[in-house]
């Protein structure tokens, strides 16, 4: 078999006999038809990348040898994104798209327009993310998974965070930033930020802050994040 156009997730990457998980046990032998002795290519998500030799062709546990672990060219990014929930499936929608580019993580913020239910802690949206973030990595070829942290309220994460920021608004600046640093693109929600709240990112004195502008339209939320990254990596 000519080893598949994918990677494998492998959270945990050591050499010697390794069982990958019953979902990439389930996608490497129904999907990819691997047997025993085709070369599957790896990653953990954490910058390493290594290839394993089908050992077990389980289905529901499938076996892989490894026998060198290398580290990948391409450093860690140093793009992140924080943006308002949003409703529906928007949230997984830019976790699948932002996740196949070199973004470190998202982090959901809650703010005063955003859309999710404020009696939920969102634990089931996180994690529909993280499976869409995951699904990205493989299939973009990436070494680092985009993490998805939060929720967290926008206040709370500007009082902890360290690095530079870069706001959307239709007022910004069209020069793209340079990133030197951490550095975090910030979305609202629709209808976006409150004035209080950029006033708040405005004072942020942790970091640098650059207002960016996106275009003469206005843009949906999920839209606005993937224009903003695509700007800036």
């Amino acid at each position: 078999m000519k080893s598949p156009d994918t990677r494998f997730y492998v959270p945990e990457l050591t050499k010697g006999v390794l069982p990958l998980s019953a979902e990439e046990s389930a996608h490497a032998i129904r999907v990819c038809r691997a047997r025993p002795g085709d070369i599957l290519q790896l990653t953990d998500g954490k910058g390493h990348l290594a290839t394993g030799i089908v050992e077990k062709a389980d289905p529901h546990c499938c076996e892989i040898r490894v026998e060198s672990i290398k580290e990948s060219n391409r450093p860690k990014p140093l793009l992140h994104l924080g943006i308002a929930c949003l409703k529906d499936d928007s949230n997984e929608e830019i976790a699948l798209h932002v996740g196949e580019m070199e973004v470190a993580s998202i982090t959901l913020l809650r703010t005063e327009h955003s859309e999710e239910p404020k009696d939920s802690n969102l634990q089931k949206v996180v994690r529909r993310c993280e499976l869409k973030a995951t699904v990205s990595l493989k299939q973009s070829l990436k070494a680092w998974l985009t993490e998805i942290r939060g929720p967290v309220p926008l206040e709370e994460w500007i009082k902890n965070y360290r690095g530079d920021i870069v706001l959307c608004d239709m007022d910004g600046e069209r020069n793209l930033p340079t990133l030197e640093k951490e550095t975090t693109l910030l979305v609202g929600p629709e209808g976006g930020f409150s004035p209080r709240e950029i006033e708040l990112v405005k004072n942020y004195a942790n970091g640098s802050v650059q207002i960016l502008g996106l275009g003469k339209t206005r843009l949906r939320a999920r839209t606005a994040a993937i224009v903003g990254i695509g700007k800036c990596v």
